[in-house]
């Protein structure tokens, strides 16, 4: 696999109207990806990526992201079969941010806890503010503990 180099940020005409590809990454080394279904545009999830886990994403056609919680990076369906295949890739106007489109293996899920996308509740606002959260997806379209093993705690992932 060819190596691939991401360009100095030189100013802002380069960042914005150039056809170069040059990320910035935060001060944690982290870019926010947006990652929606390629065929219906809904949001699966919002994971964070490192220089590595983009340069993967690129190079392999399938998703890499990094854990925050973990502090490891992860190829997104590598133990439960669910990889999200690239479709497309876009980087925002100032390049740090990404949004896939993704295609995505098996049942289509997205999220560990079984559900397609990890954005399965509504958060009531307006006159319902502060009632409870409402599930949007009922189903789960595999079983976690079976694929994974015991569910992992949320503030380790």
């Amino acid at each position: 696999m060819p190596a691939l180099n991401f360009e100095a940020r030189r100013s802002v005409e380069q960042v914005e109207e150039s056809t170069d590809l040059a990320p910035k990454f935060g001060p944690d080394g982290l870019m926010p990806c947006v990652t929606t279904d390629a065929a219906t545009g809904e949001v699966l999830m919002l994971g964070w990526m490192n220089a590595e886990a983009f340069r993967l994403t690129i190079q392999t056609g399938e998703a890499h992201y990094f854990s925050r919680a973990r502090q490891v990076l992860w190829h997104k369906g590598a133990t439960s079969g669910l990889v999200q295949k690239l479709v497309e890739a876009r980087i925002d106007d100032d390049q740090d941010a990404l949004w896939l489109r993704v295609a995505v293996n098996g049942s289509g899920a997205s999220c560990h806890v079984g559900y397609r996308s990890c954005f399965y509740r509504a958060v009531p606002h307006g006159a319902d503010a502060g009632a409870p959260l409402a599930f949007v997806e009922d189903n789960k379209t595999f079983d976690p503990v079976a694929v994974y093993g015991d569910v992992p705690n949320p503030t380790q992932l």
